[in-house]
């Protein structure tokens, strides 16, 4: 039975080993080829994806080239603008996976803006890291000159941290509904969504960066999406991870998740927002169901055991 399926691309879904306009589109063809499993058994889908190292990679373009005649874009607007990019080059590799696959199929990308509150409290504390990896002697530097935040990202250097508040609605949320009533494989809430406040006239752009998999949770929560997927590294999450006790989670509850998140078993920046994204959809939706696995998996998700599925 075809299902309505909302799926957040992680980083390495885009971004591999070759930051290029060229290696980023090689990585988008080989997931394309991967998501189109999914529309080959018949199911609808409606793809989202994170922008990190891009929007990071690009306020440090800015910034190089800032000047009087030249003025930096501001970050609400570098969200905008690797939302563009990364959309236009996932509809082209969708589009061209589903003429390889003979599927009369259209991708389409929509430029997305995600309303938040102005006063939420992750405005006060920058978690979300965006660019590159810097040693702590080159993130000190760039602090200095710039006022901005680093931090020790999962011991793999500093990066720039920005504010990350909760979605509460997707402005172009009908629209997208509309889309996905035709059939059109719709790319959207790219790099989380543009952050934008409603005001008296229309809608203002903050400097943040929303997390992706809050922002596809909304999304799929809006069009009544029966699945979420949440793409990560691994085919399934597991409690005490990397230790002689590990276990793999396959069919889970919501509650089952909140005791696991009480104990610490997932690890903030992580898996943690993922397993809270899954369940924030669950919660939200009549009978939807969040599942995390990895990209290359995807197609076997509805394997038994074959990938993590949360329930109410």
């Amino acid at each position: 039975m075809s299902k309505k399926i909302v799926v957040a691309l992680g980083g390495n879904a885009i971004l591999t080993d070759d930051p290029s306009a060229q290696g980023q589109q090689k990585a988008l063809a080989y997931t394309s080829q991967q998501l189109i499993e999914l529309i080959k058994q018949g199911h609808q889908l409606v793809i989202s994806h994170g922008n990190g190292p891009q929007v990071g990679n690009l306020l440090l373009q800015q910034a190089a080239a800032d000047s009087e005649t030249n003025p930096a874009m501001p970050l609400d607007t570098c969200v905008a603008m690797t939302q563009g990019s990364i959309g236009y080059w996932l509809q082209n590799a969708m589009n061209e996976a589903l003429s390889e696959a003979g599927l009369d199929r259209q991708a389409l990308s929509v430029v997305t803006q995600v309303v938040v509150k102005e006063d939420d409290p992750a405005f006060d504390q920058p978690t979300k890291p965006v660019g590159p990896f810097l040693s702590k002697e080159e993130a000190d530097q760039v602090s200095q000159e710039t006022g901005q935040t680093f931090v020790e990202d999962a011991g793999r250097g500093y990066r720039r941290v920005v504010a990350s508040p909760k979605p509460v609605a997707i402005v172009e949320a009908p629209a997208i509904q509309s889309l996905v009533e035709q059939d059109i494989i719709t790319i959207s809430a790219g790099g989380g969504g543009i952050p934008v406040k409603e005001t008296s006239n229309g809608y203002e752009g903050l400097e943040a960066v929303i997390d992706k998999d809050f922002a596809s949770a909304k999304l799929a929560e809006l069009v009544s999406a029966d699945y979420l997927i949440i793409l990560t590294g691994v085919d399934n999450v597991y409690v005490n991870f990397n230790q002689p006790n590990q276990e793999k989670l396959t069919n889970v509850t919501v509650d089952q998740l909140k005791a696991w998140i009480d104990e610490d078993q997932f690890a903030p920046g992580s898996m943690l927002p993922k397993v809270e994204a899954a369940i924030e959809f669950v919660e939200n939706s009549d009978n939807g169901r969040a599942v995390i696995t990895s990209l290359e998996n995807v197609g076997k998700m509805f394997e038994e055991g074959a990938a993590t599925i949360v329930s109410k």
